[in-house]
């Protein structure tokens, strides 16, 4: 290391005139990329191991998106809150969440309710410190990209809650890997109407009818809905698990 800051200094101390690195130097700096891979691919490794150690005791599951922001007093909180209650009780699913706050906190809760698996996968972000209560069966996560994989994985339905860019790129990515049939057909249930009709407006009109970047059957991906008890329908009438 003590090279490497030598190096540095070099650098910035002659600008272009610097000479080349030696192969020694290349050599240490190879060695440190190294560890460092090593570590990185380690802590992969073993947040996806706990991943699937977990979930092959939990294969019905059902998980839900939203926003990390709403209180126990918003309705869309109150709404998850039921919802997950409902799905517990009318088909026996484990609810998986991201383990945090607002809408992620109400399904572990609603799930909890009623005497349910209530699964957290869990990461420290910015509005995201701490675990909900509600969790009773989790992992922590310190790579975002092998949280979603753990929040996707052998899933029966999604549900997905009025959020923010989160929600939004974790639904987007669902739809992508149903439309590639990259993932078996499994129900995307977006409840809520007055907040994902906007946005359903703007797939037809835009990516639809406009620039023709999807086709017509693709906003047949997903289902807007208020009613919960159709929600919990769907969910039923599924039985398929992913690959």
């Amino acid at each position: 290391m003590k090279k490497i800051k030598k190096f540095i200094k070099k650098a910035l101390r002659h600008g272009s005139a610097l000479k080349p690195i030696s192969r020694a130097e290349k050599l240490h700096i190879n060695d440190i990329d190294s560890v460092s891979t090593h570590k990185r691919m380690k802590q992969i490794n073993k947040e996806f191991k706990q991943t699937f150690e977990l979930l092959k005791h939990h294969k019905n599951t059902v998980t839900f998106f939203g926003s990390a922001r709403f209180d126990e007093q918003n309705e869309h909180y109150k709404t998850a809150r039921r919802l997950a209650d409902m799905i517990v009780r009318g088909t026996g699913a484990s609810v998986v969440t991201g383990g945090g706050p607002g809408i992620m906190e109400a399904a572990n809760r609603g799930a909890a309710d009623e005497h349910g698996v209530s699964i957290g996968m869990t990461i420290q972000l910015p509005h995201e410190q701490v675990t909900n209560g509600y969790v009773n069966r989790s992992v922590d996560f310190y790579y975002f990209f092998s949280r979603k994989v753990a929040l996707s994985f052998a899933a029966r339905a999604y549900v997905y809650f009025p959020g923010g860019f989160g929600t939004l790129d974790e639904l987007f990515e669902i739809l992508t890997l149903k439309q590639t049939k990259r993932i078996k057909p499994i129900p995307v249930i977006l409840v809520g109407s007055e907040f994902w009709k906007p946005l359903d407006s703007f797939i037809k009109s835009v990516l639809v009818e406009q620039t023709k970047t999807i086709s017509p059957e693709d906003r047949d991906l997903y289902v807007i809905t208020d009613d919960l008890h159709e929600a919990v329908r769907i969910v039923n009438a599924y039985k398929g698990t992913k690959d």
